[in-house]
């Protein structure tokens, strides 16, 4: 596993942009909005929030409109939607991308799990969206885990761990530890699923993982992979708010 490597507000016909690679994932992710909404699609209350998920070859299908749909509901939780009623939030994310073992198995006639990319899809568009200064109730930490046939879990997982792995997970929590997404595929019992749920939890409350821990059973992460993306968000308030210094 490798850091995250992140840019912000480098596309500039957008209100917000930003650019997402970690594990073989290049995303790069566009926001426009708040901005004038079509008639049919119009909420008198809040935004409409649309996401569009462009794969990094030939144009999008059922897989994207999968992805689409769990993004979507996501940010409507997290959105101040309220704050821009009759109002359209368009959030545009653009496969760069992909590391081989995410491609299509001829053999199977399938793709890999689409929940490989989605903690990458969901950090891009967070990302996004605090380079617009769309205001927004909380932030969240999203995480790919996997359960291998050893009981194993692994978190952000290498090509090897997915190969090997019967269940796979992608949890996203809350600043304040609510879990917002909750996606997982294979076969896993509930004690797998705790084992999950406290990892994904540890993650986005610390920031900081351990590769190996003291339970065999157990592997993860010691990367601050969340200190980097803080960092980040730092550096662009602190650029935001220079025009105070200007006028002092």
């Amino acid at each position: 596993m490798t850091l995250p490597d992140a840019s912000l507000s480098h596309i500039h016909r957008a209100d917000g942009s930003a650019t997402y690679l970690q594990n073989g994932y290049s995303i790069i992710g566009g926001v426009n909005g708040p901005i004038e909404v079509g008639r049919r699609d119009e909420l008198p209350e809040e935004a409409t929030i649309d996401v569009i998920v462009r794969p990094a070859v030939g144009v999008g299908g059922t897989r994207e409109r999968h992805l689409e749909s769990i993004i979507h509901s996501t940010l409507q939780h997290v959105i101040l939607i309220q704050n821009h009623p009759r109002t359209l939030i368009q959030v545009t994310l653009q496969v760069i991308r992909m590391p081989d073992s995410d491609t299509f198995n001829s053999k199977k006639r399938q793709f890999s799990s689409p929940l490989r990319i989605l903690p990458s899809l969901l950090q891009t568009a967070l990302l996004a969206l605090l380079s617009a200064s769309i205001p927004l109730s909380t932030t969240f930490t999203a995480s790919l885990i996997t359960v291998a046939r050893g009981s194993n879990t692994v978190i952000n997982p290498s090509p090897e761990d997915l190969q090997n792995a019967r269940s796979t997970h992608v949890l996203a929590f809350s600043a304040e530890g609510d879990l917002l997404v909750a996606e997982s595929q294979g076969e896993f019992e509930i004690g797998d699923w705790e084992r999950v749920f406290e990892m994904g939890l540890h993650a986005a409350r610390s920031g900081s993982e351990n590769r190996k821990g003291a339970d065999s059973d157990v592997v993860m992460l010691d990367d601050d992979q969340g200190g980097a993306l803080r960092g980040l968000v730092q550096q662009k308030i602190e650029k935001d708010q220079k025009w105070k210094e200007n006028i002092k």
